[in-house]
């Protein structure tokens, strides 16, 4: 492209995006791990900030989703001159849907009954009867909130998005010619409250609940697709992603995900451990990522590789599923690996993580979840 009229809205495919999605998911496989090997008393890395970005890479997760979204509502109202809201949920019903009952099902009813059967030591911080409308309802974080740590506790981030994709429609419909107008108040909306939580309501629910609902995160990611859907010339004369600051950019984010809690300093702490601010500019650097990698031509980033696209296809099942592998691994080898040396212990724990969660999430995306998938090509 070059600095001619262009246009952006006929996207079908962000190039690069599937790798992001990957890198993101192993982030959250890696910081549980580490969380449970340490709880399980083996050799752990959990102290190094590489493993400790689980809530990072959600946040990712919740940018991206917000981008797409409504790129794809943009999109979709500007081919027909409006948004099937009933067609949205239906898409969004049947790509998250069949996993997640799927995992609460497996997490609150099977698993208790195997663990006692086989006497498998390890006891559920709560019973089915105790948590169901949490995850019917899709609030399954306050099922952690009141409960403690559980296997199915990455579903939180699920339930939010729900959440999200259950208003986001209707107001788009309803309110397209004001959208950019309630993308910024989201955002605004939610800096108030996260102030409010962190320096004046020090009640710990609303604490989470208002942290735990990063729908500036969605918000911001909407932003960006505001701004790429409605610009009318070439995204690869933008200032802000010439070389050097691709280069500034992309390496403070590296360093913060590399090492950020193991970096004591005043200036970066004003940076990035600010409480609201940072988080904010922590989103817009992940945005930057998103449009860099996708979209711009000269990105020092390059993503398009067949393998990473494919683990970002399965992604979704890489998410919902590590926790039990993690668990699986710890139960029938942590014996074994407790008696080998650090770096043995690491190697050997992550190559069967590895292997096992992507077989899991392969056949769950073969068998299970493309039979759903195929059901929204019908609907198409």
């Amino acid at each position: 492209m070059n600095e001619h009229t262009v246009t952006y809205k006929k996207i079908r495919f962000f190039e690069g995006l599937n790798p992001l999605r990957f890198f993101a998911a192993f982030l959250v496989v890696m910081h549980h791990s580490e969380t449970i090997r340490k709880k399980s008393g083996l050799f752990n890395l959990e102290w190094l900030g590489l493993f400790r970005n689980g809530n990072n890479a959600v946040t990712f997760f919740f940018v991206l989703s917000g981008f797409l979204i409504t790129y794809l509502l943009l999109r979709e109202h500007d081919s027909t001159s409006t948004v099937s809201v009933k067609r949205f949920y239906m898409n969004r019903v049947l790509r998250i849907w069949p996993l997640y009952f799927l995992l609460v099902l497996i997490g609150t009813v099977l698993l208790p009954q195997l663990f006692s059967v086989f006497h498998i030591a390890y006891e559920m911080p709560y019973t089915f009867g105790q948590v169901w409308y949490y995850f019917l309802f899709f609030v399954p974080g306050l099922a952690t909130y009141f409960f403690g740590h559980h296997i199915l506790e990455p579903l939180w981030s699920i339930g939010v998005e729900e959440v999200f994709y259950l208003v986001w429609a209707p107001l788009f419909k309803f309110l397209k010619k004001w959208i950019l107008a309630v993308l910024c108040t989201v955002i605004a909306v939610k800096v108030v409250l996260m102030t409010l939580s962190f320096y004046v309501i020090k009640d710990p629910l609303f604490f989470y609940l208002v942290n735990s609902f990063q729908f500036e995160a969605m918000a911001i990611g909407g932003l960006g697709a505001y701004f790429i859907f409605n610009r009318n010339r070439s995204l690869q004369g933008l200032a802000i992603y010439r070389i050097p600051l691709q280069l500034f950019f992309y390496s403070l984010l590296a360093v913060y995900l590399a090492v950020n809690p193991n970096i004591h300093n005043p200036v970066w702490d004003a940076v990035f451990k600010t409480p609201v601010v940072s988080g904010l500019l922590l989103e817009f650097l992940f945005l930057y990522l998103i449009i860099g990698v996708s979209l711009i031509d000269n990105n020092i980033i390059k993503l398009k590789n067949r393998f990473l696209s494919y683990l970002g296809e399965i992604s979704y099942g890489i998410y919902m599923y590590h926790m039990l592998m993690i668990y699986v691994i710890i139960q029938f080898l942590g014996k074994y690996l407790m008696h080998l040396n650090a770096y043995l212990s690491t190697i050997g724990f992550y190559v069967t993580v590895f292997l096992l969660v992507l077989l899991v999430a392969s056949l769950s995306k073969a068998f299970f979840e493309n039979y759903f998938l195929g059901l929204k090509k019908k609907l198409r």
